[in-house]
């Protein structure tokens, strides 16, 4: 077989790729060596590659993952942090990751660039799933409790009637005095 051919085969388990994408700073991404191990390429190479064109890399696209954040990362998914890395990790927001299509040019890079795309988009429908549900039920929590308010009203109405009908009436006319008009 060529080598060209089975760069064009590379299949990763959208399974791998959904548990690569991370939530930092309210945003989905992944970071540098998990991208790396992805393309098939060393940390440092892809970096440097990112670094020879750091003006296709906006803020919105990267950013340096501060010390805390690593951390919390580490302590979380029990990643291991043998032999420890020299230099904080990058992190890539999805369209960071499109644009390293464009700087690593291997077939392999491209492929594997399409399935991270197609992740990220189930992964944005399934949150976008998840919040048309949460809506439905925040809905159906406040028509819950707009009714149990009405059922309350109704029942200190009647409430209100009972104690009406079993209070003692005053007499409309006592015998012996004339009522006056």
């Amino acid at each position: 077989m060529q080598m060209g051919n089975l760069t064009h085969h590379v299949a990763i388990p959208d399974e791998i790729i959904t548990s690569k994408i991370y939530l930092i700073r309210d945003k989905k991404v992944m970071l540098d060596e998990d991208l790396a191990e992805l393309y098939g390429v060393a940390t440092g190479n892809l970096n440097k590659a990112v670094n020879r064109n750091i003006n296709r890399f906006p803020d919105d696209f990267m950013f340096k993952v501060t010390k805390e954040e690593y951390d919390n990362l580490i302590f979380q998914f029990g990643t291991s942090n043998w032999g420890g890395r020299r230099k904080l990790p990058y992190a890539f927001t999805e369209q960071g990751v499109a644009m390293l299509s464009c700087v690593l040019k291997s077939e392999r890079a491209i492929t594997v660039n399409i399935q991270i795309m197609r992740v990220f988009t189930k992964v944005r429908e399934i949150l976008m799933d998840n919040i048309s549900v949460r809506l439905e039920i925040e809905e159906i929590k406040n028509k819950l409790a707009s009714q149990d308010k009405n059922i309350e009203l109704v029942f200190s109405y009647l409430d209100e009637l009972n104690e009406k009908h079993d209070a003692p009436k005053p007499p409309t006319h006592v015998k012996g005095f004339k009522p006056t008009d």
